[in-house]
């Protein structure tokens, strides 16, 4: 089919503590590292040859996934010195590529979680004998992202960062973060500085008069940048509600990895997951949450749409909810965290420190 390009070099400063050992695309979702999630939808349609373009915690991709062939691709890593941009980052990869000047790549970004259908964006940039085409979909609420108006055909006629005025907002199509390039376009990027593809790749190729082509693809769609937004990512992928073939087990309720245990009378729900050679202890309710692997939930704990890290532990009768808790973490037992607390790696909170209700 072709190949492709993933930017996974991103500090993913938003999901910290999360990613404070462990880069965004790494961290797992539905039981795997996300990024295998990625590899495995670009394998299924048909893409064979992969690179990576790493910055952050470069070291710790390729002792993972090696050289692709466990997934049936063959896999390559180009590690920048210095934070290059979107833009930057696909000029810095572009020696590794292996197709002709006319021929298509895609490109995706590392921390969106979706089901577009990556052959029919192919299709579509064949079929228009564009420069570049960019799958967009359609969100409620686009102030967040950078808005991508286009014409009658498909065809963008602007791209508009950020709106904030109900004047600016003149369409709900937003980049949504995946993309095929004819190959010679990505050769025109300037190398050795960044560059950033929203904000000046792509106006600067609609300013040339470059063919860019939108395709709207209104399937499940997921920016995984927040803390909530990844817990919910990793939860739809075990509920079956976001598609992958990578997610190591049947979709359902909850996703239990091999050597973790569980109490028969611990509640485990809304796509929950249960990491490997974790505990969960007796009469814990858990839901919408990811325990990672070692992570120990002691009885009576509730948990709900949280995200436990690795080695960590929450004690006896604690209520977390909307919480992410860093990796060797401790929250000792009657504590209340609720709503975007985030505890940072190897801290400790001891036992009844942190309430959000009263003590009866």
């Amino acid at each position: 089919m072709t190949e492709a390009i993933l930017l996974v070099g991103g500090r993913g400063t938003r999901l910290r503590p999360l990613t404070v050992r462990t880069p965004k695309p790494m961290v797992p979702a539905a039981g795997v590292p996300f990024l295998t999630h990625q590899l495995a939808r670009a394998r299924a349609a048909g893409v064979e040859h992969i690179v990576l373009a790493t910055s952050y915690l470069a070291e710790v991709f390729e002792p993972y996934f090696g050289d692709g062939s466990a997934l049936g691709l063959r896999l390559e890593y180009v590690t920048e010195e210095e934070p290059l941009g979107t833009g930057g980052a696909i000029r810095n990869v572009a020696s590794r590529l292996r197709s002709g000047p006319g021929d298509p790549v895609l490109v995706f970004n590392g921390d969106i979680l979706t089901g577009l259908d990556i052959r029919a964006l192919v299709r579509t940039h064949r079929s228009t004998g564009a420069d570049v085409s960019l799958h967009l979909t359609k969100v409620t609420d686009p102030r967040a992202y950078g808005l991508v108006p286009t014409d009658g055909t498909g065809r963008v006629t602007a791209f508009l960062e950020k709106p904030q005025t109900p004047e600016e907002i003149v369409t709900d199509q937003i980049n949504a973060g995946a993309y095929v390039f004819r190959r010679s376009v990505i050769d025109a990027i300037p190398a050795g500085r960044p560059v950033s593809v929203e904000r000046e790749t792509f106006p600067e190729l609609l300013a040339a008069g470059a063919h860019l082509q939108g395709m709207v693809d209104s399937t499940y769609w997921l920016d995984l940048g927040t803390p909530a937004a990844f817990v919910r990512g990793s939860a739809d992928l075990v509920l079956g509600r976001a598609p992958s073939p990578a997610v190591p087990g049947r979709c359902g309720d909850r996703l239990v990895l091999p050597t973790a245990s569980v109490a028969t009378d611990a509640k485990l729900t809304g796509g929950t997951v249960v990491g490997e050679g974790a505990f969960v202890g007796k009469g814990a309710r858990i839901s919408g949450s990811t325990l990672l692997s070692g992570a120990v939930v002691e009885p009576g704990a509730v948990i709900t749409d949280s995200l436990i890290g690795a080695r960590s532990r929450i004690g006896e009768r604690s209520v977390l909810t909307g919480a992410v808790v860093g990796d060797g973490a401790v929250v000792g037992a009657d504590n209340e965290l609720r709503d975007g607390v985030r505890v940072w790696c190897d801290a400790r909170i001891p036992a009844g420190a942190v309430r959000f209700s009263s003590d009866q």
